[in-house]
């Protein structure tokens, strides 16, 4: 078990050395340590087809990360783990860090899917870079895709178990049964 820090509150420095040295992921909200929970069998699974589906369609320079890479988000003020990102921008090169990302992948469980639509998108759609924000449902074949259009407003397109999912941020067509691969 790992102790969380004796204080509520860190710096964003004092997170990053502090979290650098866990087992265990932890987000950085505005001060405060949040503890990642562990993803269900299914999650996973989900998270792992996306990215497979991602990465053999991706060219360089286009780069795409999955659980493991933290997301700075509002200059430093919070750090996020999506559960897939791509980003497309030479500016990212740091090892430990994503700051621009042009597609963020989020697989929704009941815990965080309120999160996940709300406080996180709110913080997400701050990026100049994002083009696509895409939930995908676990319980249900399900995924909904925001995309920023050209005046800068997000639309929501939806997409089920016979549709594809056309990620014009990476010039990525998936089918949506493919993401479902293996989940029961």
């Amino acid at each position: 078990m790992v102790a969380l820090p004796d204080r509520t509150l860190m710096s964003p420095e004092e997170y990053l050395a502090w979290e650098s040295t866990q087992e265990e992921r932890y987000e950085y909200w505005d001060g405060k340590v949040v503890s990642i929970s562990g993803a269900t069998r299914n999650h996973n699974r989900v998270c792992i087809n996306f990215f497979k589906l991602l990465d053999d369609s991706l060219n360089l320079p286009d780069e795409i990360y999955i659980l493991a890479v933290k997301l700075r988000v509002e200059g430093g003020r919070n750090y996020f783990y999506p559960d897939v990102v791509v980003t497309c921008d030479d500016r990212d090169n740091d090892p430990q860090l994503v700051q621009f990302p042009c597609l963020i992948i989020e697989v929704l469980s009941p815990s965080t899917e309120a999160v996940d639509r709300g406080i996180k998108f709110a913080k997400y759609r701050q990026f100049s870079t994002l083009q696509e924000y895409v939930l995908v449902q676990v319980e249900q074949p399900g995924v909904e895709m925001f995309r920023r259009n050209q005046q800068g407003q997000w639309v929501l397109s939806e997409y089920n178990l016979g549709d594809s999912l056309q990620l014009e941020s990476v010039n990525v067509e998936i089918a949506i049964a493919d993401l479902y691969r293996q989940v029961q």
